[in-house]
């Protein structure tokens, strides 16, 4: 929450369509990558400059341009002109905190999807992945450099692959299809930690394992919100119409579309294993106390009966029962042995102990 109040302080008083990022610096300089293909035909460039990439489209091709290192505004605005993109998908593309979403422009259209990959530390992390799709041309911009698209850029480089036969907008789809692929990777690092999590709790509680139980809910409720509002830019993709979108694509996105249902479903069935594995955990803390609490009791009350004889005894009066008498004090011990044992044998038959 820190993070938004923060993006929208930084903003304040900004015109629409400004563009300013709003995230970190990942890479020290802004790279801009190039794929052109056909089916017999693959170009690959990396590092081009502004004035290699206005030239790069090529009628009966498809361009794929990489813009990795959104803190270089005034690159991004430049790329923008090139190409003619609106003002507000510029402002959308600096600020990395956005909802994923799907708009339609005269000339193209754009996505904003979150990358989402486990960190070395084991935390999730999520990164904004925008895409935008004109006739012939694919542009994505990206905050951090590899991650989970270096696989569909192999493909691209096999020959006689799929990819190298069809259009534009079936890059499209594969980008949108290799995200929702990811989150699949993401989800069964998240299974084996919960059952990791479960095994530990038959074991010794500790407070470190509640907070990891915390992490990870927190961690499925971003993911949640990552996923939820891509089952709803699908559907918006299929339902409109566009030229930019042929029908054998739209096939496909229906198989994506299905595809974030599951992983939709598979969060919650996670969220929902959590919760429990929460109040499994309380509930152990809880028998653990109980159990302490009743061993004390019995010795409690295994002493009242105990402590009362002794305190009768401890009376300075020289009139007693027994008091001068040479068995006064081991008979003593003898019937509060007898009481201690009565009383757990009573215990015992009642199922206390």
């Amino acid at each position: 929450m820190g993070g938004l109040i923060g993006i929208s302080t930084k903003k304040q008083g900004m015109s629409p369509g400004s563009v300013f990022y709003t995230g970190e610096r990942h890479v020290e300089t802004a790279i801009l990558d190039l794929i052109q293909y056909g089916a017999d035909t693959l170009r690959e460039e990396t590092g081009l400059s502004l004035e290699g990439v206005r030239a790069s489209p090529t009628p009966g091709r498809v361009t794929w341009i990489d813009m990795v290192g959104l803190h270089d505004t005034q690159l991004l605005e430049s790329l923008g002109n090139a190409f003619h993109l609106h003002p507000l998908t510029l402002e959308d593309i600096a600020s990395v905190g956005q909802r994923p979403k799907v708009e339609y422009f005269p000339e193209y259209i754009f996505v904003v999807l979150r990358l989402l990959n486990i960190a070395e530390d084991g935390r999730l992390r999520s990164e904004q992945l925008a895409i935008v799709l004109a006739d012939g041309l694919v542009l994505t911009f990206r905050e951090r450099p590899g991650g989970v698209l270096e696989p569909l850029r192999e493909r691209i480089r096999r020959d006689r692959s799929r990819i190298r036969e069809l259009d534009a907008d079936y890059l499209f789809y594969a980008l949108i299809d290799i995200v929702v692929d990811a989150y699949f990777l993401v989800l069964e690092g998240y299974g084996d930690d919960i059952e990791e999590l479960e095994i530990q709790l038959t074991g010794e509680s500790s407070p470190e394992l509640l907070q990891t139980l915390g992490s990870r809910k927190r961690e499925l409720l971003l993911m949640r919100k990552a996923v939820w509002p891509v089952r709803e830019l699908l559907a918006t993709l299929r339902r409109e119409e566009s030229p930019l979108i042929g029908n054998a694509v739209l096939t496909f996105l229906n198989d994506v579309h299905d595809h974030c249902i599951q992983v939709i479903d598979t969060v919650e069935t996670l969220r929902e294993m959590l919760s429990g594995l929460h109040d499994l955990y309380l509930s152990s803390l809880s028998q653990r106390m109980n159990e302490v609490m009743k061993v004390l009791t019995v010795i409690a009350t295994i002493f009242i009966p105990l402590s009362f004889l002794v305190g009768v005894y401890g009376m300075n009066f020289d009139h007693l029962p027994e008091l001068h008498l040479s068995w006064g004090y081991p008979g003593l011990w003898l019937v509060m042995t007898a009481i201690a044992a009565g009383m757990l044998n009573f215990f015992r038959r009642r199922r206390w102990l």
